[in-house]
């Protein structure tokens, strides 16, 4: 059956009494999306085209920054350093105190442009990430700050062979079952391709999976 943007569902049986559907994420259109982020080098406008397309396209602010940020670390052949610093930036972000400084409406934009500066200058992070702090700081985009890193993961993620899955389930699956559901899965995969799978509860409704095309 046909899902969102053209692509196909997949339905497949694991027991009589238990199905999943594969719906696909909505294919990554290159033609009609021009990205309007500043470069993290100039402050020169540069079009999508230029850009390294990501292994997986992920939509909205935190998406276009993300998309940014990883094409400027592939040239740069520093994907995994970004990653890290990434993270740890959103370690520091979970402090009261720097929460405090830099997420605070209050707080004039350029106070927090001034603490960000010092913050990723005592952390020594690379000029990939500390540019995008500070342009994040300038654009008043702090507050998609967490998005973003959860947007590059989810990059970093695929560009590793991984494939996201999300289950979510009206009921606990015991480990029989999503032993079972594992396998049934992986069958989607594609050669050296790695499951990562994440299982989440829901009020009503039936088991589904949501994960990208199946490759057979």
């Amino acid at each position: 059956s046909s899902g969102e943007g053209g692509g196909k569902s997949v339905s497949k049986s694991i027991r009589d009494d238990l199905f999943i559907e594969i719906l696909p994420i909505t294919p990554f259109d290159l033609f009609s999306f021009v990205l309007k982020v500043r470069s993290f080098s100039t402050s020169v406008v540069r079009p999508f085209a230029k850009l390294v397309r990501p292994p997986v396209q992920i939509y909205g602010i935190e998406g276009r920054y993300a998309t940014a940020l990883y094409s400027a670390a592939v040239k740069q052949n520093k994907l995994d350093q970004v990653e890290k610093e990434l993270l740890r930036v959103g370690q520091l972000l979970k402090d009261p105190k720097v929460s405090l400084a830099v997420l605070n409406p209050y707080v004039k934009r350029s106070i927090k442009v001034k603490s960000l500066s010092d913050i990723t200058a005592k952390e020594k992070l690379s000029p990939l990430t500390a540019n995008l702090m500070n342009l994040l700081a300038e654009n008043g985009r702090l507050d998609n700050t967490h998005g973003i890193i959860s947007a590059f993961s989810t990059i970093m993620s695929v560009h590793r062979g991984e494939v996201p899955c999300m289950v979510t389930t009206a009921s606990a699956l015991n480990e029989a079952v999503l032993s079972e559901l594992k396998t049934v899965l992986k069958s989607f995969l594609g050669k050296g391709q790695v499951l990562n799978l994440k299982v989440k509860g829901m009020a009503t409704g039936s088991l589904h999976v949501v994960m990208p095309p199946p490759i057979y």
